[in-house]
């Protein structure tokens, strides 16, 4: 198998994955959201520390204990992350599904966004079309819901934050996640210790099924973000910013779908808005990227020798 069709493979496995998460996290009931979070980082650190056993990789550690802005950059990477997840775990478990869809329907324009704050990046005319169309969108979506629809807005800022924090510190995606998660392993551990202390922990006392799936989390979280970054390393960028809307997609689909939540027509002009902001978003970096591939095949006239 050539390596452009296993970054398919790779990038379409991944998406998948998190497209169907919220019928992985309904399963984890009735245990609540700061529970499974904390079993997802603990879990988390265990399934990668033997990944890294296994690959003999745990070298690493002792260079990054050498870079103190490094370890800063991580532990701000593990508190948004650490936010990201909580959240989508509430949204999901408090039937919200749809909305947490919505957010990482936003999250590229907000990584727009922050690259033109943070990075200093110059926009082109179709971005900041996107960008605007983007805000109408939350706009009606604000009018629909009646408050602005703070868990998607939560959703997309703090998994784009992550994303820029991630590509500054430019990490191998195994020992990233090993990293973040056992930033957060302490305070997910203490949590969970006082929760079992006081009676309250579900881990162990609703099924063996339950206790097994609670265990699994660290799993599922970490082999969809090995399989992204096997799908990074083989695909165009543009390619893996089209696969990425697979996810939110299926994760619309599940809660209108499988979860039968309300999609009333204010909400679903909002959604549209926000599909036709991605349209151009994409069309234009798929034109801009055509364009950049076509300058780097053509020679550049060399000049002639003037007699």
């Amino acid at each position: 198998m050539n390596q452009l069709r296993l970054g398919y493979l790779y990038g379409v496995g991944a998406y998948l994955i998190w497209g169907f998460f919220p019928i992985y996290l309904k399963l984890l009931r009735p245990a609540g959201p700061v529970e499974i979070l904390a079993h997802r980082i603990l879990w988390s650190v265990a399934f990668v520390a033997l990944l890294l056993a296994a690959t003999r990789h745990a070298g690493f550690l002792r260079k990054l204990a050498r870079r103190p802005r490094a370890l800063a950059g991580i532990g701000l990477a593990a508190a948004l992350i650490a936010v990201n997840w909580g959240t989508y775990i509430y949204g999901v478990n408090s039937d919200r599904v749809v909305e947490t869809a919505l957010g990482y329907f936003i999250n590229p324009l907000v990584s727009v966004l922050f690259g033109v704050l943070v990075l200093r990046e110059r926009l082109r005319r179709a971005q900041w079309a996107a960008l605007g169309v983007g805000a109408l969108a939350v706009a009606v979506l604000t009018v629909d819901y009646g408050r602005l629809p703070w868990l998607a807005l939560t959703l997309a800022f703090s998994f784009a934050g992550y994303g820029l924090v991630k590509k500054q510190l430019a990490l191998p995606a195994t020992e990233g996640l090993f990293v973040e998660s056992a930033v957060l392993a302490l305070p997910a551990l203490a949590y969970l210790g006082w929760l079992s202390a006081r009676g309250d922990s579900t881990f162990g006392h609703v099924s063996a099924g339950h206790t097994a799936l609670l265990v699994l989390a660290g799993a599922a979280t970490a082999i969809p973000l090995l399989l992204f970054a096997g799908a990074a390393n083989r695909l165009p960028l543009s390619t893996v910013g089209m696969l990425q809307y697979l996810a939110p997609i299926l994760q619309l689909g599940c809660g209108v779908l499988i979860f039968h939540e309300p999609m009333p027509p204010a909400r679903l002009a909002g959604f549209a808005l926000v599909w036709l902001a991605l349209v151009v978003f994409t069309a234009d970096a798929l034109r801009h990227s055509h364009r950049a591939r076509v300058a780097a095949r053509t020679p550049t006239p060399v000049p002639t020798p003037s007699r």
